[in-house]
């Protein structure tokens, strides 16, 4: 699996709001040293813990965006392990670009990083089972799109990007619509061709109402593991064509036991929501 990074029309778009709200009005500090055109420089970014490197082909995006003159050469490619100390990228471009745009560019490889290596280590735990680890929605408002990168970097898929990727019934719908059978039926005369119905599911009982109005996915939500055993066998007594997804709670030390129930999915947020920043920083010298 490769990850794909966000068009750069739309990453552009977002690094030009990010570097636009912490320049505001001027680098009163690079501006005050280097009167444009500022010499050239390079700059290099060294690993301060143990990690996997994501966001490196979106921090060169950064420099470009200030200044096309940039070349940022990566040392290694995404989803590289690296040690303390290993030198990742070197950055040649004019210092003050070097300047401005270092703490954009150093904030998003560090969030990214320390989402792919958390994420790294729940996929690690079910590597040699057929289960595969699946992302949330549950991502910091403006960053969906980076962050959902960096856990395909750490060997994760993505879910659903936004609401309209596919329809999933969750619990709040389900009691807004008074039930599952009528939440799918409502639905279904409604979507287009061929988005798929998830719906998420507590009980057995649910689940067998899942079963008996066709839904393509089943989500066994925050189930203990005999309770979630049994729906497995429930729906592939039914079929072995519907999708079957574990979701709640799921931690490094449960992950394993669900993923040997038997569902083709689990999904958690834990890997963005629980994952700490990878520390890096910039060098700029005249060599290392």
């Amino acid at each position: 699996m490769h990850p794909t990074l966000p068009p750069v029309i739309l990453l552009d778009s977002l690094l030009q709001d990010w570097l636009r709200e912490d320049i505001g009005r001027g680098d009163r500090t690079t501006q005050g040293l280097f009167p444009h055109p500022a010499p050239v420089g390079t700059a290099w970014w060294i690993v301060k813990e143990a990690g996997l490197i994501a966001g490196l082909p979106i921090a060169a995006r950064v420099f470009s965006v200030l200044d096309q003159r940039s070349t940022f050469f990566s040392q290694v490619a995404d989803g590289t392990w690296c040690d303390c100390g290993t030198v990742v990228a070197q950055i040649d471009a004019p210092l003050d670009t070097l300047l401005t745009g270092e703490r954009v560019a150093l904030n998003l490889a560090m969030r990214l990083s320390g989402i792919a290596t958390l994420t790294r280590k729940y996929t690690d735990q079910i590597a040699d089972l057929p289960t595969q680890l699946v992302d949330t929605r549950k991502t910091t408002p403006g960053l969906r799109m980076l962050e959902k990168y960096a856990t395909q970097v750490g060997g994760a898929k993505n879910h659903r990007m936004g609401l309209d990727d596919s329809v999933m019934i969750k619990d709040n719908h389900i009691a807004a619509a008074g039930g599952i059978g009528r939440a799918i039926a409502q639905i279904r005369q409604r979507i287009p061709y061929p988005l798929t119905i998830e719906v998420e599911t507590e009980t057995l009982e649910q689940v067998a109402e899942a079963l008996d109005y066709g839904a393509d996915i089943i989500m066994l939500d925050n189930m203990p593991i005999e309770r979630m055993r049994q729906a497995v066998g429930l729906i592939r007594q039914r079929s072995d064509r519907i999708k079957i997804e574990a979701s709640g709670n799921i931690t490094l030390e449960t992950i394993r036991a669900v993923a040997e129930t038997g569902v083709d999915y689990i999904s958690t947020s834990a890997p963005i929501t629980r994952s700490t920043w990878l520390d890096l920083s910039m060098k700029i010298g005249s060599g290392l």
